[in-house]
């Protein structure tokens, strides 16, 4: 930020919140069937989002990989973003 001609910087020391888990608190379980929810966590290039896009947890990170995997091997998540042209997006969410 610029402020009358000079640079503002914030403090490196800032406090951050802790990142919570959505599948701890909410109990929710992880699935390769539920394809929907699965697709939340796969970005537009066919990646499994990092942990601190996902907000999940390093136990229910391998879960929710371990789960993409399975649901990509059985075809009902696409590999790459070639496949969602190829079945017009079936398995992603819009």
């Amino acid at each position: 930020m610029v402020e009358n001609g000079s640079v503002v910087r914030r403090s490196r020391n800032s406090i951050r919140r802790p990142a919570i888990c959505p599948f701890c608190v909410g109990k929710a379980m992880i699935d390769y069937k539920n394809v929907s929810a699965l697709s939340r966590y796969i970005s537009n290039s066919g990646k499994i989002g990092s942990r601190q896009r996902t907000k999940a947890c390093a136990k229910h990170q391998r879960k929710l990989a371990q789960a993409i995997k399975r649901a990509r091997f059985l075809a009902l998540l696409p590999y790459a973003p070639s496949h969602v042209w190829l079945t017009k997006g079936v398995g992603l969410s819009r």
